[in-house]
Protein backbone atom coordinates (compact mmCIF):
# COMPACT_ATOMS: atom_id res chain seq x y z
CA UNK A 1 0.00 0.00 0.00
CA UNK A 2 0.95 3.35 -0.90
CA UNK A 3 1.37 6.18 1.48
CA UNK A 4 1.96 9.27 -1.04
CA UNK A 5 -1.44 11.10 -1.96
CA UNK A 6 -0.90 13.51 -4.82
CA UNK A 7 -2.89 16.62 -5.34
CA UNK A 8 -3.32 18.08 -9.03
CA UNK A 9 -4.92 21.34 -10.07
CA UNK A 10 -5.30 22.74 -13.70
CA UNK A 11 -6.70 26.16 -14.46
CA UNK A 12 -6.62 29.16 -16.71
CA UNK A 13 -6.37 32.82 -16.26
CA UNK A 14 -8.14 36.07 -17.48
CA UNK A 15 -7.10 39.01 -15.84
CA UNK A 16 -6.91 38.89 -12.36
CA UNK A 17 -9.04 35.95 -12.04
CA UNK A 18 -7.90 32.53 -12.13
CA UNK A 19 -10.51 29.12 -12.72
CA UNK A 20 -9.02 25.78 -11.31
CA UNK A 21 -10.27 22.38 -11.89
CA UNK A 22 -9.44 19.66 -9.63
CA UNK A 23 -11.30 16.35 -10.30
CA UNK A 24 -15.13 17.25 -10.61
CA UNK A 25 -15.16 20.58 -8.76
CA UNK A 26 -13.89 23.85 -10.13
CA UNK A 27 -12.63 27.03 -7.92
CA UNK A 28 -12.87 30.38 -8.52
CA UNK A 29 -10.26 32.75 -7.10
CA UNK A 30 -10.52 36.77 -8.01
CA UNK A 31 -9.88 40.01 -6.76
CA UNK A 32 -12.17 42.56 -5.45
CA UNK A 33 -12.52 45.71 -8.47
CA UNK A 34 -10.30 47.76 -6.06
CA UNK A 35 -7.68 45.37 -6.97
CA UNK A 36 -8.55 44.96 -10.73
CA UNK A 37 -10.80 42.00 -10.28
CA UNK A 38 -14.47 41.21 -10.74
CA UNK A 39 -15.06 39.76 -7.79
CA UNK A 40 -16.39 36.62 -9.35
CA UNK A 41 -14.91 34.42 -6.31
CA UNK A 42 -12.44 34.61 -3.15
CA UNK A 43 -8.96 36.07 -3.24
CA UNK A 44 -6.12 33.92 -3.05
CA UNK A 45 -5.26 34.79 0.64
CA UNK A 46 -9.07 33.83 1.37
CA UNK A 47 -8.78 30.92 -0.18
CA UNK A 48 -5.79 29.53 1.57
CA UNK A 49 -7.80 30.91 5.43
CA UNK A 50 -10.39 28.63 3.88
CA UNK A 51 -8.27 25.93 2.85
CA UNK A 52 -6.93 25.85 6.59
CA UNK A 53 -10.32 25.77 7.72
CA UNK A 54 -11.03 23.24 5.98
CA UNK A 55 -7.46 20.83 6.69
CA UNK A 56 -8.26 22.12 10.42
CA UNK A 57 -11.71 20.27 10.06
CA UNK A 58 -10.69 17.06 8.31
CA UNK A 59 -7.62 16.67 10.34
CA UNK A 60 -9.58 17.37 13.52
CA UNK A 61 -12.58 14.94 12.99
CA UNK A 62 -9.71 12.25 12.22
CA UNK A 63 -7.91 12.98 15.53
CA UNK A 64 -11.29 12.84 17.14
CA UNK A 65 -12.36 9.07 15.95
CA UNK A 66 -8.61 8.10 17.41
CA UNK A 67 -9.22 9.83 20.48
CA UNK A 68 -12.71 8.65 20.94
CA UNK A 69 -13.46 12.61 20.90
CA UNK A 70 -17.58 13.60 20.76
CA UNK A 71 -16.86 16.00 17.86
CA UNK A 72 -20.19 17.31 16.87
CA UNK A 73 -18.83 19.71 14.58
CA UNK A 74 -16.56 23.15 14.63
CA UNK A 75 -17.06 26.92 13.65
CA UNK A 76 -14.06 28.49 12.29
CA UNK A 77 -13.44 32.25 12.62
CA UNK A 78 -9.91 32.82 10.68
CA UNK A 79 -8.06 36.12 10.08
CA UNK A 80 -5.05 36.81 8.17
CA UNK A 81 -2.82 40.18 8.42
CA UNK A 82 -1.18 41.13 5.70
CA UNK A 83 0.96 44.46 5.11
CA UNK A 84 -0.27 44.95 1.55
CA UNK A 85 3.26 47.07 0.41
CA UNK A 86 5.39 43.65 0.23
CA UNK A 87 3.21 42.05 -2.59
CA UNK A 88 3.28 45.54 -4.39
CA UNK A 89 6.92 45.28 -4.36
CA UNK A 90 8.48 46.79 -0.96
CA UNK A 91 11.31 44.53 -0.67
CA UNK A 92 11.40 45.62 3.22
CA UNK A 93 8.13 44.17 3.81
CA UNK A 94 6.93 40.32 3.61
CA UNK A 95 4.61 39.71 0.91
CA UNK A 96 2.57 36.82 2.80
CA UNK A 97 0.43 37.02 6.40
CA UNK A 98 2.03 39.15 8.76
CA UNK A 99 -0.33 37.18 11.60
CA UNK A 100 -3.34 34.45 11.19
CA UNK A 101 -5.01 33.98 13.93
CA UNK A 102 -7.86 31.08 14.14
CA UNK A 103 -10.76 31.15 16.69
CA UNK A 104 -12.63 27.67 16.77
CA UNK A 105 -15.68 27.22 18.80
CA UNK A 106 -16.26 23.32 18.78
CA UNK A 107 -19.65 21.41 19.45
CA UNK A 108 -18.96 18.77 22.36
CA UNK A 109 -19.92 17.37 25.70
CA UNK A 110 -16.42 17.02 26.69
CA UNK A 111 -14.41 18.71 28.51
CA UNK A 112 -11.98 22.01 27.43
CA UNK A 113 -8.66 19.87 28.51
CA UNK A 114 -9.80 17.59 26.07
CA UNK A 115 -10.45 20.48 23.48
CA UNK A 116 -7.06 21.89 23.88
CA UNK A 117 -5.83 18.34 23.21
CA UNK A 118 -7.66 17.93 20.31
CA UNK A 119 -6.46 21.27 18.34
CA UNK A 120 -2.40 20.75 19.77
CA UNK A 121 -3.12 17.17 17.85
CA UNK A 122 -5.06 18.73 15.16
CA UNK A 123 -2.53 21.54 14.87
CA UNK A 124 0.38 19.34 14.35
CA UNK A 125 -1.28 17.18 11.64
CA UNK A 126 -2.65 19.67 9.46
CA UNK A 127 -0.86 20.04 6.64
CA UNK A 128 -1.98 24.00 6.11
CA UNK A 129 -1.45 24.59 9.60
CA UNK A 130 2.10 23.26 9.32
CA UNK A 131 2.85 24.54 6.02
CA UNK A 132 1.93 28.15 7.49
CA UNK A 133 4.05 27.57 10.45
CA UNK A 134 7.08 26.31 8.82
CA UNK A 135 6.99 29.60 6.48
CA UNK A 136 7.55 31.62 9.96
CA UNK A 137 3.66 32.71 9.95
CA UNK A 138 2.76 33.78 13.70
CA UNK A 139 0.13 31.91 13.97
CA UNK A 140 -2.72 32.28 17.13
CA UNK A 141 -5.10 29.99 17.65
CA UNK A 142 -7.65 29.52 20.42
CA UNK A 143 -10.20 26.54 20.42
CA UNK A 144 -13.47 26.70 22.86
CA UNK A 145 -16.44 25.07 23.30
CA UNK A 146 -19.37 26.06 21.60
Amino acid sequence: MKNEMTFHVTGSAKGMQTVVHSRQHTITIDEPPVMGGQDTGPDPLTTLLSALAGCENVVANLVAKELNFDLQGIEFDIQGTIDTRGLMGDPNVKPYFQQVTIYAKVRTNESQERIEELQRITDSRCPVYTTLKAAGIPLQSKWTKA
